[in-house]
């Protein structure tokens, strides 16, 4: 089992920024795939960002170039620098961990941008 806690959500301006992060529990954190979802309502969910084991990183088209993944193995925390949000970015941002076949999702929390 690996417990997904994510903090720094909350309600920005357009043009604004937010860091999230993500802390995991487990002793193989090092290991993992991490990833930012999120998920707008009505809208299902996508990935944002995402960064394995060897730091290869992967992010949506929507938000290349305004926001950065990075993970720190020792603190077992993943984190997403969001530069220059929109109102589009609206949503419930995930962490979620790749653990062999088995993804762990955190809670969630909310970014609201306002325009």
């Amino acid at each position: 089992q690996v417990q997904l806690v994510e903090s720094g959500g909350g309600l920005v301006q357009a043009g604004g920024s937010l860091t999230l992060s993500c802390t995991a529990s487990g002793n193989f954190f090092s290991t993992y795939t991490m990833g930012w979802y999120r998920q707008a309502p009505g809208k299902e969910r996508e990935l944002v960002a995402s960064i394995s084991r060897s730091g290869d990183i992967n992010y949506a088209a929507s938000v290349k170039g305004r926001f950065t993944v990075s993970r720190d193995n020792a603190k077992k925390t993943v984190s997403l620098r969001m530069n220059s949000l929109k109102p589009e970015d609206s949503a419930v941002f995930y962490c979620a961990a790749d653990v062999g076949f088995h993804r762990y999702w955190g809670q969630g929390t909310q970014v609201t941008v306002s325009s």
